[in-house]
């Protein structure tokens, strides 16, 4: 059985965990080591368990852990050419070469149970990607880190049974607030984060193709709440008929701490 759990959500860190049997993979590792070590061990898996990790793009939310993380697991590091690279030019990530194994951005690799395609996310890093995640007949998607939906977008979520979607911002509290010009243009840019009212869209656009739980993720501490995010996605999802007791589960992703393990199994959500 494919499963998910969040171990942190939101500008500040990111880190899930996939797994299916004894195949467990990494989705990015943007908390601290010793927080991931903690939440695997909550979840019954020990950091040398884990078959690979997955970094969606360099930037620090999303791999602040990663080297010492490397020195307990061992275990390969998938990401694009670009975001490789990027790693490989910082200093604090010097001796990650033996690990890293690139993967070019729409192409799939099977890692022990689990099926695992990339796919272009178009976000202000290098490279960065989202995942489609596949195994005993259930479907995850990843897809965060993006300023606008694309057609590779589309198509990697549509059909998926489980998707994690971004709702980072909402688009007047980042208009109004106190950041610096610069830091607004880019949240609200084409190369940015997605809004509730974007990724609402997303999620009508999953759930209209099948998918069955959406999971909101990737909120801004400052420029979102929680029941902000899941209003504005529910708005829409009943709009379109979409009953969230029959029809869709929707739920949001914790910011620092574990969350519910969600269970897959084809398309009948557990």
């Amino acid at each position: 059985m494919l499963t998910l759990t969040t171990l942190a959500s939101g500008s500040s860190g990111n880190c899930a965990l996939a797994s299916c049997g004894g195949t467990h993979i990494l989705l990015d590792a943007g908390i601290s080591a010793k927080r991931i070590t903690a939440g695997l061990r909550a979840l019954g898996v020990e950091p040398r368990e884990l078959s690979a990790v997955l970094l969606t793009h360099e930037h620090s939310d999303h791999v602040s852990g990663l080297r010492v993380l490397t020195k307990k697991t061992g275990a390969p590091i998938y990401a694009t050419a670009p975001t490789c690279q990027a790693l490989r030019r910082k200093h604090a990530f010097d001796g990650l070469d033996g690990l890293l194994q690139e993967q070019k951005a729409g192409t799939g690799v099977q890692i022990g149970a689990l099926w695992v395609e990339s796919f272009p996310t178009p976000h202000d890093a290098a490279g960065s990607v989202g995942y489609s995640i596949a195994g005993d007949g259930g479907r995850m998607v990843l897809c965060t880190d993006l300023g606008h939906i694309t057609d590779p977008v589309r198509q990697a979520v549509a059909g998926c049974d489980l998707l994690v979607c971004e709702t980072n911002h909402d688009v007047e509290w980042v208009r109004s607030g106190p950041y610096p010009y610069y830091l607004k243009q880019r949240i609200l840019g084409e190369q940015g984060h997605l809004s509730n009212e974007a990724g609402a869209e997303l999620a009508a656009w999953a759930v209209a193709s099948g998918t069955k739980t959406v999971v909101l993720a990737h909120l801004s501490q400052q420029n979102n709440t929680p029941a902000r995010a899941y209003a504005t996605v529910r708005l829409r999802l009943t709009a379109m008929d979409c009953d969230l007791e029959r029809d869709v589960r929707l739920a949001v992703a914790p910011r620092d701490a574990v969350s519910p393990t969600w269970k897959l199994k084809g398309v009948a959500v557990c």
